[in-house]
């Protein structure tokens, strides 16, 4: 069946996942997140981004997974993509040290903005576990509901699809992604990029030369994971 215009989904993702959407947890996620509204709580990402993820990276273009917790919750931050910023917004500590890593690992100088959209739309579907969250309140939409439907996108994929990169970074994402077959796609753990744990482990675990190895082995292109800079970026990466 078509997408409804009440749900801002890729077709692609709403042929996959268009069950999750009549179950009673969506009911209530739903229902949660209109209460909210109307008490005047500020929601991030605005509604339209909330599916940015998804709509940045069709099902069947997904080449490589990086799973997020929460989406950032400050004003103007969070658009739907993990780690992501919009552009002219200053780049999260965890984000500069994910551009640390790929500096060491490709070569890539870092990049003057925090918009992965040009990842997202070369095949990273950069997937936060919950996909709202409350001004100021990190967590706080955690467990209405969002976990169970993120989970039913990566059970399609690790299932559905074949050679893919799935990148979990932290204890979060691993547990998220603990189930993927490693004889069909390849997984890359390290510790989470913030500040408290980087060092435990993660510089130096070259996931992006390892994702691109991986891709060319199995016949795809690998990821252009240089950013343009902002004046260079395409419309859409401002106004999604």
């Amino acid at each position: 069946m078509p997408v409804p215009d009440t749900i801002k989904i890729h077709p692609s993702w709403f042929r996959v996942l268009e069950g999750e959407f009549n179950k009673p947890y969506m009911a209530e996620l739903r229902k949660f997140l209109r209460a909210e509204k109307q008490a005047g709580k500020h929601i991030y990402p605005p509604g339209p981004q909330i599916f940015n993820a998804f709509n940045s990276t069709p099902f069947d273009q997904v080449k490589v997974v990086i799973l997020g917790q929460d989406p950032y919750h400050g004003a103007g931050q969070a658009h739907g993509l993990c780690f992501s910023v919009m552009p002219g917004v200053r780049i999260p500590p965890s984000l500069q040290n994910i551009y640390k890593e790929l500096e060491s690992d490709l070569g890539i100088p870092r990049a003057h903005h925090g918009c992965l959209q040009p990842w997202a739309e070369q095949g990273v579907l950069l997937l936060n576990a919950t996909l709202t969250v409350e001004d100021s309140k990190a967590g706080a939409h955690q467990g209405r509901g969002w976990e169970q439907f993120t989970d039913a996108a990566i059970h399609a994929l690790a299932e559905q699809r074949e050679g893919l990169v799935f990148i979990l970074w932290g204890s979060y994402a691993q547990k998220k992604g603990a189930f993927i077959d490693r004889n069909r796609h390849l997984v890359v753990r390290a510790p989470h990029p913030s500040p408290l744990s980087a060092h435990r482990g993660f510089f130096g675990t070259k996931p992006f030369s390892q994702a691109n190895q991986w891709l060319q082995q199995h016949g795809q292109q690998p990821i252009d994971w240089a950013l343009p800079e902002v004046s260079q970026l395409r419309r859409v990466a401002v106004e999604v």
